[in-house]
């Protein structure tokens, strides 16, 4: 299976000055990026990195996001996450 691309950024560039940040399953962030009208989805590689997968309209993150949860384990493993994603530390 090929490695999904995506940007590597500090989970804090992520998250920087969002008014609107989720986490709706584990290992998968959300946030609101109102300059371009749009969502952005990352998955959580470790405490202080994300990888940068979506960026989608408001109409498409329910369905984006349904593609994207089943993949998380796979996405982690594929980028070196060897623990319990649930515990970065």
């Amino acid at each position: 299976m090929d490695r999904v691309k995506g940007k590597i950024m500090s989970k804090a560039a992520f998250l920087n000055n969002v008014p609107y940040t989720k986490e709706p399953y584990e290992g998968i962030l959300v946030s609101a990026d109102t300059q371009h009208n749009q969502y952005k989805i990352a998955i959580q590689l470790s405490e202080e990195q994300v990888l940068l997968v979506d960026q989608v309209s408001d109409s498409e993150v329910q369905e984006r996001l349904h593609e994207w949860i089943p993949r998380v384990n796979e996405i982690q493993v594929q980028y070196g996450v060897t623990n319990d994603p649930g515990n970065y530390s």
